[in-house]
């Protein structure tokens, strides 16, 4: 009974101490503000450069997911170049391979058995543009596409009028599906169904416009820029135009085995030897959300090794102005020497208050993260900064453990003065 009694009065004079210690802390810090907010300038930058990073990377993330979903998680995209997120240039393999036709299409078409859908979209070689009367839009997502574009794709959701139908596609057609955002821009007035639009120098007749899908991947501004014809009407106006994507719709949970039975109805129809390699490449929504996904890695390595940067030279700083704070309170240590005081109690002494000074640094750095990333969400509406619980706590323990770290030498050194020297001393 009176161990227990003992170690809980042990314990109660040692949660005492550390508040007595906090408290001690928060005096020299306040009574020294200039000195200790020109050590934490370092440690400050650089939570804030995490933080602020942190929420961009964050809310770039969860756009982009949103983006790449809409169109579809059960479905996959097949084109002449290798599929994933490139950084590099292109290898010469590459760069003589041959697009897609719709020969390969109709090969995928009749030997995918575990396909819900396939379509073929068909580009254009530069950059497209649509007017109408006084009203231009440049940089279009323009392309020709089979009737089955509507259903497999999962963001081609006509909100306004209705999607060009196959029979129209075989009958040529001059008809388009514009994107809402595209729409607003050509019609900012009036209802643009029935009406008629100029895009690339050949005249459309607008019969539906798309609903604005979620996420950042539509263009400038997360503009939904689409201008979708059908395939046969591109083809009688573009008949040179050759480079063809062909997306694919698998059944629920058959995903792999439709990506499986496509490639080899394309090495058929491509007319590869069982020796030689794909002369084509395919995504789905996770495949490009894993390549993003390491980008991200790559930027965030980058953004943490400029932050340990600006903490070691924080770390130093609060070493020398506890080195500093050692001499000035030199008597001070040794009267508490004197009346009782271990070498344990002065080493936490110490220690705390370089955790302490260095956690104000690292909640300032939050705290101003918070602010920028509030501000880019404000500039950039597009891009949600969102700044996650873990980040916070990381910033603020990095930050506490080196004032813990740079503060072990001074402690050592304040615990280590001969109380009757350290008496003597003025």
């Amino acid at each position: 009974m009176a161990l227990e009694q003992a170690k809980r009065l042990r314990e109660r004079v040692a949660r005492k101490s550390w508040g007595e210690n906090v408290l001690m802390a928060l005096d020299t810090v306040r009574a020294n503000k200039l000195r200790s907010a020109l050590t934490l300038v370092s440690i400050t930058v650089a939570v804030t450069t995490l933080i602020a990073v942190v929420a961009m990377l964050m809310g770039l993330d969860r756009n982009i997911q949103e983006s790449i979903q809409s169109y579809g998680v059960n479905t996959a995209f097949f084109a002449h170049l290798s599929g994933g997120v490139r950084l590099g240039r292109l290898s010469k393999e590459e760069r003589m391979r041959k697009p897609l036709s719709y020969d390969d299409f109709l090969a995928v078409q009749e030997a995918c058995t575990a396909c819900r859908n396939v379509t073929v979209s068909i580009f254009p070689v530069d950059i497209a543009s649509a007017r109408r009367q006084e009203h231009e839009v440049v940089g279009l997502d323009f392309r020709g596409a089979t009737g089955e574009f509507f259903s497999v794709y999962a963001n081609a959701v006509v909100k306004e009028g209705r999607p060009f139908t196959e029979s129209e596609n075989q009958h040529r057609l001059e008809e388009v599906v514009l994107g809402e955002d595209l729409a607003k821009g050509l019609f900012p007035d009036s209802d643009p169904i029935g009406k008629s639009v100029i895009v690339d120098g050949h005249p459309f007749q607008v019969i539906g416009v798309f609903e604005k899908p979620k996420g950042g991947l539509m263009g400038p501004d997360n503009a939904d820029n689409r201008a979708v014809v059908p395939y046969w009407t591109f083809r009688k106006v573009y008949p040179l135009a050759d480079m063809h994507g062909i997306r694919i719709e698998a059944y629920p949970g058959m995903l792999a085995q439709a990506i499986d039975q496509s490639r080899v109805a394309l090495r058929r129809s491509r007319r590869l030897t069982y020796a030689q390699k794909d002369n084509f490449g395919y995504d789905t929504a996770d495949s490009i959300i894993e390549s993003f996904h390491q980008i991200v890695g790559m930027v965030a390595l980058a953004v943490m090794v400029i932050a340990s940067v600006g903490l070691m030279i924080g770390g130093v700083g609060v070493m020398n102005i506890m080195l500093v704070s050692v001499t000035e309170r030199t008597r001070e240590i040794g009267v508490r020497k004197a009346i009782g005081a271990r070498r344990r109690d002065i080493i936490w002494q110490f220690l705390i208050e370089a955790m302490v000074l260095t956690a104000i640094g690292g909640l300032a750095g939050v705290l101003l993260g918070f602010l920028i990333s509030f501000l880019i969400h404000a500039l950039v509406p597009s891009l949600p900064t969102f700044v996650p619980v873990w980040a916070v706590a990381l910033s603020i323990s990095v930050a506490t453990s080196v004032g813990l770290f740079f503060g072990i030498y001074p402690a050592v050194k304040a615990a280590r003065l001969d109380p009757v020297e350290a008496l003597r001393y003025e």
